[in-house]
């Protein structure tokens, strides 16, 4: 039964046109099926990471284009972020949620029963486009149900949890697949979980959309995302042996993401219904949320990389074990962000994102003195809970401050937004620090007179550490752009979005 305050809520917002629902008692329970499909999105960026090498065998995939098993994901994610948050908002969020877990069960299934490397690369692509209409949904359909300050900050806890811990738990997952099942059920698995979140969401998940327009910005679609890819794509192509960052082809690339992306700025600023409001991202709040949370992912994989290659190759670990030794990095992030939802209310965003910060940034430092000698729990767990705790204290107040002060017309493109600084974060991140761990073990074989080898210990080791150095200084620049733009208090994180505000 409707108590009088969800109908006049739901009254408020019929008028302010917004078409709802009734807020359903049973928020929390559509608040478990959104994490559970959030998860799984997550999941799927390094799910496959440990088992890629044994697809590769089986499908007879080259050196040369197993990184497509990867990439094609999280190009196709990136690059269809905002396209997917802006259907979203104008054919309804609840509706491209549902329609989101049937294609990525479909794309799913499809990859698991590949027979050769194409399949599996499109299988990957097809992921990665569902994927771009199921999260944004996601998220804003966490804005919309929680609109009461404590349960916001709360459900925001969750999601941010799940944010953040959910690529070490893939990775954990994915060698407990691959050791005793399948490289195929790292991708089949997702199937059944699709189905049932599916059943799920029908029954208790509340439909939202925006009265704000049904029409879509097609030139700022296609601009966005080709210049999104063709960045992607550039900064890929650079970490590859023999090609490097000066070839023409990674400039080209990179000149043309540029051309491209200056032209859809310019098409967002002159459209009456843009695809990317430039609202959303100039407020300097959400701009520099949005900014910090590209840096902290792209930094964030250093850790998931690196420490991955020493974990199998200079400890000798298993394919589960290496994933078991990231466990307490997803506890401390989940057990973190639990609290933070109970502080954020009283400190207010930036307290929190700063401390956080600074504590991943240290924690990435210590793993530079780590050696072939090393042991996990005195060398390399100080560093995970480190960087756990701290991640955990900013990924909550992050999720909340991006969609702060926006306006429901505009809650799918901001939660698109932001996750699409975390997708392409981790892949310029990924492109980057390999392309300088690359480098960096080269000039360590010559310098040292080596002999050329498949894997070299000390040279491994020197490239991580020059690895982690360069993801301590990306995190370091999410710390300057939170200090410098953030001025978000308590106050203004606790006042809900106002519908009513400018939405041409």
């Amino acid at each position: 039964m409707t108590s009088d305050a969800e109908r006049a809520d739901e009254n408020r917002l019929e008028s302010l046109g917004e078409t709802v629902e009734a807020p359903p008692s049973h928020r929390w329970w559509a608040l478990a099926v959104i994490a559970i499909a959030q998860l799984m999105v997550v999941l799927d960026g390094t799910v496959v990471t440990i088992a890629l090498p044994s697809a590769q065998r089986d499908l007879g995939i080259s050196d040369a284009d197993r990184q497509w098993v990867v990439t094609a994901y999280t190009v196709a994610f990136g690059g269809l972020l905002l396209l997917g948050g802006r259907i979203a908002d104008y054919t309804g969020r609840k509706r491209m949620f549902l329609v989101g877990l049937l294609g990525f069960a479909a794309a799913s299934a499809l990859g698991g029963a590949a027979q050769n490397g194409a399949t599996l690369f499109g299988a990957r692509a097809l992921q990665g486009a569902f994927a771009a209409l199921l999260a944004p949904a996601a998220l804003s359909l966490v804005s919309v149900t929680f609109t009461e300050v404590k349960e916001r900050s709360r459900a925001f806890a969750v999601y941010g949890a799940i944010s953040g811990g959910g690529s070490a738990i893939g990775l954990i997952l994915g060698g407990t697949l691959t050791e005793y099942a399948s490289w195929r059920w790292c991708l089949l698995i997702n199937v059944p979980i699709a189905i049932a979140a599916f059943i799920a969401g029908t029954i208790l998940v509340t439909e939202s959309k925006s009265a704000g327009g049904g029409s879509y910005d097609i030139p700022g679609a296609i601009l966005g995302t080709a210049g999104l890819v063709a960045l992607v794509y550039g900064f890929t192509q650079a970490a590859k042996t023999g090609v490097g960052w000066l070839s023409i082809e990674v400039i080209g690339y990179l000149v043309g993401a540029l051309i491209l992306l200056v032209a859809f700025v310019l098409v967002e600023l002159r459209t009456t219904s843009p695809l990317l409001p430039m609202r959303v991202v100039l407020d300097r709040n959400r701009g520099g949320s949005y900014l910090a949370s590209l840096l902290v992912f792209a930094g964030l994989f250093a850790m998931f990389l690196f420490l991955s290659y020493y974990f199998q190759y200079n400890l000798g670990y298993s394919a589960l074990k290496s994933g078991i030794a990231f466990l307490p990095f997803s506890i401390g992030i989940i057990v973190t962000s639990g609290a933070v939802s109970a502080v954020l209310p009283r400190t207010g965003p930036k307290p929190l994102m700063l401390i956080g910060l600074a504590m991943v940034a240290i924690g990435l430092g210590t793993f530079t003195f780590i050696s072939d000698n090393s042991s996990w729990a005195p060398h390399v767990l100080p560093g995970e809970l480190l960087m756990s705790i701290g991640l955990g204290l900013v990924i909550v107040p992050l999720s909340s401050l991006a969609l702060t002060g926006v306006n429901n017309n505009d809650a799918g493109v901001a939660s698109a937004v932001l996750n699409s600084t975390q997708q392409i974060g981790g892949s310029l991140g990924t492109a980057l620090l390999n392309t300088f761990y690359a480098s960096a073990v080269t000039s360590y074989v010559v310098a040292h007179h080596l002999p050329p080898s498949a894997f070299n210990p000390p040279a491994a080791i020197h490239g991580y550490h020059v690895a982690f150095w360069i993801g301590a200084a990306l995190i370091t620049g999410a710390f300057v752009a939170v200090l410098l733009l953030v001025k978000a208090s308590k106050d203004d994180i606790t006042t809900q979005p106002d519908p009513e505000s400018s939405s041409t």
